[in-house]
Order: C-alpha cells, then sequence, then structure tokens
C-alpha cells in the first residue's frame, strides 16, 4: 500500500492517526502463531526503530525476532532472501532499510517503515514513509507513532530521539524531541546517540550490542552508567573510530569543478564523518569521502553537499556503467552515497574529470 507523504506539510495528528491505523491494520494480517521478524539498519536511527518496534510489540504479547543489517548486506539480495526464507516467521517488518517495487520475501505479510527517497513503492506490502513532509520524521520517529497502535509506548520516546539525533535531524523542530530533551537532558541523549553508532562504524561492523543495550536500558543516562556489559563494548569501539577519524582528517581533498574527493583507507566507517566535516569548508562543492579499506574488494563513498544541491540526482545524472542501484546513489537529497568495485569506482572518477589522484588499485 503505498504512502502518500509526498506533498504533505508537516506530519499532523490526523496524519499520524493515519498511519497508526494503517500499522494495526497490517499486524493484523500477520500470523500470531508466529514470530514477527523486524529487519533493521545498524545506525542509531535503525537501531533505535527496531528496538521501539520489538518492545512495543512484546508488551502485546507477540513473539518477535530482531535482525540487524551490517556492513554490505542488502534486504533485497539474494543471499538476505535465501536466510529469510529459511526463517519462521508471521510477518516482516522491515525499518531503515530504504523501499523497493520488490518484495523483501514474497508471500510474507510486510510493513516497511522508513524515511528515505523511495526508489519503488511496493504494491504487496504497507509502507508507513515520511519521504515528502517537511520536515521528514526519522524512520525511528515513525516506528514511535505506529508502535502506539499495538502497545504503550510513551516511555520508549528516548529511542526515537536518538534516531532524530543519530540522523542529524536535531534542528528540524520535532515537538518530540523537545519533549524527550525536557524528560532526559540533551547532553544524556547525544552522549547516548555517539555511543550507539560506535560499534557498526568500528572495524568488527557489530551492532548487536548496541541493539542489546537499547532492547533493555530505560533511557539515556542507563545506556551511559556501565551497569550493562554492553556500555564497555561501544566505548571501546568508539575509541577506535575516534583514532581512526582522528588519522582520516588529515587526508586532503582532491577538487574537480564543483566536485571535492578525499581518498581514505580506513577498516572503519569514517566516510560519512570527513564528508559531513568537510561539507562546512568546502561549501559550494559536492564532497565526496571514499574509503577503500572498509571492505575488501568495494570503495564505500559518502556524499554531502552544503548548498542544497540533490544528491540523489547527481548520482543519477553521473552513474556509471555497471553501479547497482540497490547499493548506488540512495538514502537523501542532501546525504547519499554507496559503494562501487574499484573498476567502476575509477570509471566513475574518470567521468567527473580526475584523474589518478582520486583512482584505486584494482
Amino acid at each position: 500500500m503505498p504512502d502518500g507523504a509526498t506533498g504533505a506539510a508537516a506530519p499532523d495528528a490526523a496524519w499520524i492517526a493515519a498511519r497508526r491505523a494503517a500499522f494495526g491494520a497490517a499486524l493484523d494480517g500477520f500470523d500470531p502463531a508466529l514470530p514477527v521478524l523486524v529487519l533493521g539498519h545498524h545506525d542509531a536511527d535503525g537501531l533505535s526503530s527496531a528496538a521501539i518496534l520489538a518492545r512495543a510489540l512484546e508488551r502485546a504479547g507477540r513473539e518477535v525476532e530482531v535482525r540487524v543489517l551490517g556492513r554490505g548486506e542488502n534486504a533485497w539480495s539474494p543471499e538476505m532472501g535465501e536466510e529469510l526464507r529459511a526463517r519462521r516467521m508471521g510477518g516482516l517488518i522491515v525499518a531503515d532499510l530504504g523501499t523497493r517495487a520488490e518484495p523483501v520475501l514474497p508471500g510474507i505479510p510486510t510493513v516497511l517503515v522508513d524515511h528515505h527517497v523511495p526508489t519503488g513503492i511496493p504494491e504487496s506490502a504497507t509502507l508507513i514513509g515520511g519521504y515528502g513532509l517537511h520536515p521528514t520524521p526519522t524512520t525511528s520517529l515513525l516506528a514511535w507513532w505506529c508502535a502506539g497502535a499495538v502497545a504503550e509506548a510513551e516511555d520508549l520516546l528516548w529511542l526515537a530521539a536518538l534516531g532524530i539525533i543519530g540522523d542529524m535531524e536535531e534542528g528540524a523542530g520535532f515537538a518530540e524531541l523537545a519533549e524527550a530533551r525536557a524528560r532526559y537532558g540533551i547532553t544524556a541523549l547525544r552522549d547516548a546517540t555517539s555511543l550507539v553508532n560506535a560499534p557498526r562504524r568500528a572495524s568488527s561492523g557489530d551492532a548487536g550490542p548496541a541493539l542489546a543495550l537499547l532492547m533493555k536500558a530505560d533511557g539515556p543516562k542507563a545506556v551511559l552508567s556501565g551497569a550493562f556489559p554492553e556500555t564497555e563494548i561501544l566505548r571501546a569501539a568508539k575509541a577506535e573510530v575516534g583514532a581512526a577519524l582522528a588519522e582520516g582528517r588529515r587526508a586532503a581533498p582532491r577538487i574537480k569543478g564543483e566536485v571535492a574527493v578525499i581518498p581514505l583507507d580506513s577498516a572503519c566507517q569514517i566516510h560519512p564523518l570527513i564528508a559531513q566535516q568537510w561539507k562546512g569548508r568546502l561549501k559550494d562543492k559536492i564532497v565526496i569521502a571514499a574509503n577503500r579499506g572498509y571492505r575488501p574488494g568495494w570503495v564505500h563513498f559518502a556524499a554531502r553537499t552544503g548548498e542544497g544541491r540533490d544528491l540523489i540526482a547527481f548520482f543519477r545524472d553521473h552513474r556509471p556503467e555497471g553501479a547497482d542501484p540497490v547499493h548506488y546513489g540512495n538514502g537523501h537529497a542532501q546525504a547519499s552515497g554507496g559503494a562501487l568495485p574499484p573498476e567502476i569506482w575509477n570509471r566513475f572518477v574518470v567521468s567527473l574529470g580526475f584523474g589518478a589522484e582520486a583512482q584505486v588499485p584494482g
């Protein structure tokens, strides 16, 4: 079922009530005798979304399993399809992983909760989407609104706040974030968001401890307190990422026309952070931080822009031959990126006017 968000000015009470009702109606189509599977992204917004939905469903007496997708994984890949077919499930919730017209798992009732620019609208699933609203609600905020359809979820507001902060939407003016700030304190919320984001950026890429912590903590101060063993794991990951980020900041940009490429070679996911930092210094450029060390055989890149350029359109206009649409040019209009094999990446940067300075070994 397509979501009618496009063109709406803001998510008002009627809009929220309609999506909450649609979410509840979709869950009525799940087999209650089998577990609900929640697929979620491994960043703060995706992890918070998965935790909100799983905790609300558990409160409603539903059996729930959560599968966090890590680096290089995609919900629509053949490998993920094979894994999902081997699972017992009464329904599937896909949170913060984008949308496509094709079903993730044909024959299984599915709800997609997502705020990214849609690359397809599913016909056989329920989409709870925020794209087109101003401001655009994060997936965690959409999930929190939906959770109220199945259980009392007021105390899970702090999880939605982590997702808002993690997706750099703190200044968007959401009343829910203002309420969370008053209730929990903005410093604790920011520090918890940074900690939760650390494991997926570390070299291991394992966000499992972050999810485990969000499933049992009762607020951001509990995340930070050290009362749970996962906190120490997250702190070690944050220290590793901090060291990698300090090294990455030394990389100098290569500039051709409107594009700046920043070459990186790190096992940590620092490319989005480096792109974000350079965006403010190169305000008239499309900044692309390209990391050849993040995953063997791939160049992972993150793009940011400081002048309101539509990065989705930019990548569409410069798509190199052989680029997989699943891994290339998705996300947000001002925060996009992807991953390309080295030979395709090299063709891409050559098409932008770069030479050997922006290419990587095959």
